[in-house]
């Protein structure tokens, strides 16, 4: 059961808070800032409203993941520092001595409350109703760019993942205690996950045997981590990588095996649309969503600027119908006239080749056809051949026997001439000078908010993450904002 209100206990210990929470403390003005009853209307068809015990308040449990997205913490770690960090409390509405949470209550409401509550945008839309309220947005020009983030559980096996937390284990232990090398048990010798399941429980408890050491910090993280990692593995049995992670690519060397974001932001700073894909899905393709979703939260969009992989033609057209400037500069084999199977093949910027429907990537590519011989030329992208053969997409694409799979595309040089003249402008140039600032966004967001590997599994989890991740960052700028504005 919900409670209608969220009520405060009275205590004789709150004018604690006035001594050890400044005025100028961050978690301070977030609650000064943001009215977070709006977490109450939105979820409360996920709770039953006079039936059963009261549960935790909903405001509560999301400021927890907001403090886990501003702190970048485990649940374990962060439910222990609201033990006794009163910046934490006061932001949790709690009384000082009022007891925590369990840590396994956050992993129950990720999955049971904020299931289909579309919280990326809900989140988004809040921080720039904030920012519009404030009149701290005056630009009308968005920024797009997609970042990737590692799944967890990248594309080792249940073996090697868990082989790996548990060594991280043993050596943060052996820098404290290089004695504890002959107590650990030996090594499972087989490959069974199971066995290595059953020796990472016994690390676990080896050394929760040694509180003097458990309790350091650089031995109590890593040992949470394994903890959450075999809890992960009993409760879905048969952990071999993230079902809903794919790979994708970087350049034509590097990839990854995680998922995108897609994000717009405007001149502010402030992000104002996001979009949570699987790693192998091409940026280009979210442009109009991006723009139709900004618009949505109350931002007029004059223009967009964006790296060469929004010039496809779609994009062009978009922007044309919608009457805003694209400022993308074009690239002669994205942004080619009509081509085959348009939904079959999409072109991946990062590594310059295309990528198949089954997510394979063109291992080579050629030019063919002559310049100036009266026929256009034709970009030829060769796949490998044995991954053809066993494709479960190959009907219709393999032809059996073939000694080659090849997907041709052609480079028109007279297409898109309106937007290459605009391109060539003062006026493109000066616009396009901003890209950088959404490198520089997605930077924070990685390196400040540990938003390069998912902290949990499937895309549910990484579109929870990327909510509450965004929505701390807004929030952060909003007040950085405000400061300047005083």
């Amino acid at each position: 059961m919900i409670s209608n209100q969220e009520s405060l206990k009275l205590s004789p210990f709150m004018a604690i808070y006035d001594i050890v929470v400044p005025k100028d403390n961050m978690l301070r003005q977030i609650n000064e800032l943001v009215d977070f009853n709006f977490i109450v209307e939105e979820l409360k068809s996920k709770y039953c409203l006079d039936n059963g015990r009261n549960a935790v308040s909903p405001i509560r449990m999301f400021k927890y993941l907001l403090l886990k997205s501003i702190y970048d913490l485990s649940d374990v770690d962060l439910v222990e520092r609201s033990k006794y960090d009163m910046s934490f409390k006061y932001f949790l509405d709690m009384a000082p001595e009022d007891p925590v949470i369990n840590p396994s209550s956050l992993t129950k409401f990720r999955k049971l409350r904020l299931q289909d509550v579309g919280l990326l945008d809900m989140l988004i839309g809040k921080t720039v109703e904030i920012a519009l309220e404030k009149d701290i947005i005056n630009s009308k020009t968005i920024i797009v760019d997609a970042t990737h983030t590692k799944a967890r559980y990248n594309q080792k096996t249940p073996k090697e993942f868990l082989q790996e937390k548990s060594k991280n284990v043993r050596k943060a232990v052996y820098q404290i205690d290089e004695s504890m090398k002959e107590k650990f048990p030996s090594k499972p010798t087989s490959n069974e996950v199971k066995d290595e399941v059953d020796y990472s429980r016994k690390v676990i408890e080896l050394v929760e045997m040694q509180p003097q050491i458990a309790s350091i910090p650089a031995v109590k993280e890593k040992l949470n981590v394994l903890k959450e990692v075999v809890e992960d593995y009993e409760e879905r049995l048969n952990y071999s990588s993230d079902p809903d992670a794919r790979v994708g690519h970087k350049s034509a060397d590097s990839s990854f095996f995680g998922f995108k974001t897609h994000i717009a932001m405007n001149d502010e700073r402030i992000i104002t649309a996001a979009v949570v894909t699987t790693g192998e899905k091409s940026d280009g393709k979210y442009l109009k969503e991006l723009v139709e979703k900004s618009k949505a939260t109350g931002l007029e969009v004059k223009s967009v600027v964006g790296d060469t992989a929004y010039s496809e033609k779609e994009n062009i057209q978009f922007a044309k119908k919608e009457e805003f400037q694209l400022i993308s500069k074009l690239n002669p084999i994205i942004t080619q006239g009509g081509r085959a199977k348009e939904d079959e093949f999409e072109f991946n910027k990062d590594a310059g080749m295309y990528i198949c429907k089954a997510g394979h990537m063109a291992i080579r590519k050629a030019r063919t056809n002559k310049k100036n011989v009266g026929k256009n030329q034709r970009q030829t992208y060769y796949f490998d051949i044995e991954k053809c053969k066993v494709c479960p997409f190959r009907e219709g694409c393999y032809t059996e026997g073939s000694k080659s799979k090849t997907y041709s595309v052609t480079i028109k040089s007279t297409e898109h001439t309106e937007h290459e003249t605009f391109q060539n402008s003062d006026e493109f140039k000066e616009l396009a000078r901003s890209r950088y600032k959404i490198e520089a966004k997605n930077s924070e967001l990685k390196n400040g908010h540990g938003y390069d590997t998912a902290s949990s599994a499937g895309l549910l989890g990484m579109e929870i993450q990327g909510a509450t991740t965004i929505f701390a960052v807004n929030l952060k700028r909003i007040l950085t904002l405000l400061k300047e504005k005083e």
